[in-house]
């Protein structure tokens, strides 16, 4: 009695969120238009462009069945299946969206594999559907479907900042699981989860869990009325210490199927979930986590793209490179370039190319001024406000235009164009065991730490960050990387220097 009557108490302080039940089919809805008429501009726009707005056919060979099909019929049925295919995939789902590089790998998944069929069913069929359409229709689709999921995902995760269109989870554990759980979906807010409440072993009603403001709603055994008081909707089991084998299946079967859902939490963090598997084994729900490696794959693909990548860059930015090497050269004495000795992939030494941006003689001032910033034992080191940058080396420093060079350090091999930032042999020294395993990958120019806080990034995030991009790589995530890092060259804001 006393618990259902604290639990009404602690309900006045717990208030669920207008239209909560409804938001992921709304959001689902919105994402069905704007695919729908993105996909008609780009289709109908392909076949424009290509046969013009006269009546054009697809071309069927005579030994063929099948009579002549206008493009217009052609256009609509692939603008169907390609509706129709995305929906296969759940590129819609909730359980997709706003979750990183996963909706669109759904959505470029399902696009190729619906052009690969195509493909195939007219080589079978003995149809000759024209080439120029299809290569203007699928690269156009894809990323017109990207950029609208793009639009979307900023708009919604504005709203999850301010606490809507999340799911409202109810965290079941320990109280120190539960603290850290609560903790990282805080991190996140992206993401789309929003704690609420939490029932914990003491179970003690009315009290808050230690070092957070989340509510205690009671104890594992009441979970049902604490669901109903605060209106979650997602369960969440931060540990299974303090319940019995029988009582996770119990609460799975108590929530309403379709709205209320069950989340398995467990206390493993900085894994991505392509290294993640869910094996079943006699009722048992095993969770694999597969050893980080670089496949050889996974190695000549990271490789191709960075040539390939490395010198489209060089031929494109050359009158950058130009322009900034000839400012160097005429507004401070010395070299144009910089070579500094970094340590590399597998712990090799290699110089290090950029444009100079300080004056000559820098280098016999930095243990002074690292040991007046109080900074000379951390592997990590920026100066802010260094009186030895130039005031062009200021402005290039900024945009990171004294980075350029480096694009010639990933043609020969000793960088690439994302990875760990390389560091001097004085910092790598300085390295913990865990830290050491930053160097299983090439470093790259740009980085995960670089775009999560460039110059104000702590060591032991930036050493977290790239931990996680080394243990997780993927070529999705340096697309990712690398778009994000041209937005902060662009607007650097003031944490480049």
């Amino acid at each position: 009695m006393g618990d259902r009557a604290s639990l009404t108490t602690a309900s006045q302080t717990v208030i669920a969120s207008p239209g909560r039940r409804d938001w992921r089919a709304s959001y689902a809805r919105n994402l069905f238009v704007t695919d729908l008429l993105t996909l008609v501009v780009v289709v109908v726009g392909a076949q424009v462009l290509w046969f013009g707005t006269g009546s054009a056919e697809v071309a069927i060979r005579e030994d063929s069945r099948l009579s002549e099909i206008s493009y217009w019929y052609f256009s609509a049925g692939l603008i169907v299946a390609w509706m129709w295919v995305l929906s296969l995939v759940d590129s819609r789902s909730y359980r997709v969206i706003g979750t990183g590089m996963t909706e669109y790998r759904h959505v470029f998944d399902a696009s190729m594999r619906l052009f690969g069929f195509i493909a195939i069913l007219a080589f079978l069929s003995r149809i000759d559907v024209a080439r120029g359409f299809l290569l203007i229709s699928l690269p156009a689709g894809i990323a017109g479907l990207i950029f609208s999921r793009w639009v979307w995902r900023k708009w919604l995760n504005r709203r999850r900042a301010r606490g809507d269109y999340s799911a409202r989870v109810l965290l079941v554990g320990s109280e120190e699981s539960v603290a850290q759980i609560a903790n990282e979906l805080r991190r996140s807010p992206a993401a789309g989860y929003r704690v609420v409440g939490a029932c914990v072993p003491t179970g003690k009603i009315a009290d808050t869990i230690p070092a957070t403001d989340i509510p205690i709603m009671g104890s594992i055994n009441t979970i049902e009325r604490a669901l109903r008081v605060t209106g979650a909707d997602t369960v969440a089991v931060t540990s299974t210490d303090d319940l019995p084998p029988f009582k996770v299946k119990q609460i799975s079967w108590s929530l309403e199927a379709g709205r209320q859902h069950l989340v398995l939490a467990p206390s493993i963090t900085d894994i991505a979930g392509p290294r993640v598997h869910s094996r079943p084994v006699s009722g048992l729900p095993l969770i694999h986590v597969e050893t980080p490696r670089f496949s050889s794959g996974q190695r000549f693909l990271k490789r191709s793209v960075d040539l390939m990548g490395a010198a489209v860059l060089v031929v494109v930015l050359s009158p950058v490179l130009i322009a900034v090497a000839l400012t160097v050269k005429f507004t401070s004495p010395g070299p144009i370039l910089y070579r500094q000795e970094r340590i590399g992939l597998h712990g090799s030494p290699f110089g290090m190319l950029k444009f100079r941006s300080m004056r000559i003689g820098a280098d016999a001032e930095l243990k002074s001024l690292l040991e007046a910033q109080g900074t000379d034992t951390q592997p990590l080191f920026k100066i802010k406000d260094d009186p030895r940058i130039t005031p062009v080396g200021r402005f290039i420093r900024k945009y990171s235009l004294d980075e350029l060079p480096q694009f010639f350090n990933v043609l020969g091999g000793s960088m690439s164009l994302v990875g760990p930032r390389p560091q001097v042999a004085g910092e790598v020294a300085l390295y913990s065991d865990a830290a050491k395993r930053r160097l299983l990958a090439r470093p790259g120019i740009t980085g995960l730490w670089q775009v999560s806080g460039r110059s104000e990034t702590s060591w032991e995030e930036a050493v977290k960050l790239d931990l996680y991009y080394v243990e997780n790589w993927s070529l999705m995530g340096d697309i990712a990387i690398i778009a994000k890092t041209a937005k902060a060259v662009i607007a650097p804001g003031d944490s480049a220097h």
